[in-house]
């Protein structure tokens, strides 16, 4: 036998080894950044860094926590800082979520960019009062074959302040092939009274780091850790009828802004809740919708399905949620008042709802939403 079949394959091991450490100790020589100061607002905070990381991170390391749905991999735009430091043009992942107008005011994207020098940052006041809280998960309940209510007991701190609407970024644990902690982003479903808890509506997506640990993982008393609050989808204080759409685990803000409306008496708008879903099996929360509507002179609550089965029985709209939407807004919707419009659901439904709203007079400034990635 031809030693040369044995050894070649080893000679590449090695080599390669050889190589990677190479690498790790170059880049540990060449990108060693140093001390650096970090100035935020103009000298409200200054931060004492070590350098080489992503400035997501380093600001996260020290308290300071910008939005990021995505978890800090560059495909929601969530984490936008204005840089006063000059540090070299966009990177070719930063524009298509940025306007040209932040383009020219140097906004970046906080996951894309390493602190490499000393940094002068702009990011809103807020922001400063985002916690880090650590609680327990007392209550895992399956809503549908696919999406999870998670309600955690708060520790530390014990509790939350935030506004109904908001939302917070789940941090799981490693597992299987993910080596480090991953956060993603989800509305808080939970009213704002009960602050010693928050609540999640969960779904899964396939191949989804945060979304398998929930629904393959986690257990009741676990720990866990959630970043927030975050987000400024929240009623806004007018008398202006609220059409909101939603589906699927777009469920979740809206659940959390109705009971809050609810704790604080009868409702003094009108508001209509479109929920869309496929069949009857994607449907949840029917009698809890049901019995606010039934409580609340002023609540509708419409439920449709795009793809009813025979089995079903489904006696409720059919359809896309958009085309019921727009035949209530030409047919059923008082149209005397300027109306405003509340979305939760993927980016092409919100994009398609935008497009009913406004054909139907709901100007775009007065549609609120959170579009996750």
């Amino acid at each position: 036998m031809n030693p040369v079949i044995f050894t070649a394959p080893l000679a590449i091991a090695v080599i390669g080894a050889v190589l990677a450490a190479l690498i790790s100790i170059t880049d540990k020589i060449v990108n060693n950044y140093g001390d650096l100061t970090i100035d935020i607002n103009s000298g409200k905070r200054k931060l004492e860094i070590k350098g080489g990381s992503p400035l997501l991170s380093t600001l996260a390391e020290s308290g300071i926590f910008v939005p990021s749905a995505c978890g800090g991999k560059g495909s929601c735009g969530a984490c936008k800082v204005k840089v006063l430091s000059d540090i070299g043009p966009h990177l070719p992942t930063e524009p298509p979520y940025l306007t040209k107008e932040e383009m020219a005011e140097n906004v970046r994207l906080s996951c894309q960019i390493k602190v490499k020098q000393d940094l002068e940052i702009e990011i809103p006041d807020a922001l400063f009062n985002i916690r880090r809280f650590t609680g327990v998960v007392e209550r895992i309940k399956d809503l549908t074959h696919d999406i999870k209510e998670v309600y955690i007991k708060l520790e530390n701190p014990a509790e939350i302040n935030f506004t109904a609407g908001q939302y917070g970024q789940l941090e799981i644990p490693p597992y299987e092939k993910i080596k480090g902690s991953t956060q993603r982003a989800y509305s808080m479903s939970s009213p704002p009274s009960d602050k010693d808890h928050v609540e999640f509506l969960i779904r899964l997506v396939p191949g989804g780091i945060v979304t398998t640990y929930v629904h393959q993982y986690m257990k009741e008393g676990e720990k866990i850790a959630m970043v927030g609050p975050f987000g400024d989808f929240a009623e806004q204080d007018t008398q202006s009828p609220m059409i909101c759409v939603a589906g699927g685990s777009g469920m979740a803000p809206f659940k959390s802004i109705l009971y809050d409306m609810d704790e604080k008496g009868p409702f003094e708008r009108d508001v209509w809740y479109f929920f869309g879903a496929r069949t009857k099996k994607d449907l949840f929360y029917l009698e809890e919708m049901q019995a606010l509507e039934a409580k609340q002179e002023r609540f509708h609550f419409i439920p449709a399905l795009s793809e009813p089965l025979d089995e079903d029985e489904w006696k409720g709209e059919i359809g896309l949620i958009t085309d019921v939407l727009d035949k209530y807004l030409k047919e059923i919707v008082p149209d005397a008042d300027p109306k405003e419009g509340y979305l939760c659901g993927s980016p092409g439904m919100i994009d398609a709802c935008v497009n009913v709203m406004t054909a139907n007079d709901i100007g775009e400034g007065d549609i609120f939403y959170d579009k996750f990635a």
